[in-house]
């Protein structure tokens, strides 16, 4: 099994149904994506967790971290769109395993995604990515 940091180097190629291919139109004149996608393999869902099981961080609510262990398991990630042709585009560091089911893809747009001041928990910053 990979570790989570290994997904930042992965390049991975996103096949979609042949009738959405005119709908990447554009999708070229991006650098990023975010791909939303169905995290299939996730059978059941906990209301409080222990991330990446680290004992340095506490046990928080689900919400409240990026576990796959919930109750809709919604999966998102911002990727790095390296090219595009046909029905397929490649993309680096998609955090997903293989054939799961891709939801949806929308352009990374730094008016509506980037968080200028953000703050996030000090036990974050004891997870390995």
């Amino acid at each position: 099994m990979p570790r989570f940091g290994d997904f930042a180097k992965e390049i991975s190629e996103i096949i979609l149904d042949k009738k959405f291919t005119q709908a990447l139109k554009g999708i070229g004149g991006y650098s990023h994506i975010i791909v939303v996608y169905w995290m299939d393999k996730v059978k059941d869902y906990v209301i409080q967790h222990r991330p990446q099981g680290n004992p340095e961080v506490p046990i928080v609510g689900i919400f409240a971290c990026r576990c796959p262990a919930r109750p809709n398991p919604i999966g998102i990630t911002t990727v790095k769109l390296i090219s595009r042709q046909g029905n397929k585009i490649k993309v680096k560091g998609l955090d997903v395993l293989d054939g799961t089911p891709i939801l949806d893809i929308k352009p990374y747009w730094p008016q509506y995604d980037k968080v200028i001041k953000e703050k996030i928990p000090n036990w974050v910053n004891k997870l390995e990515f």
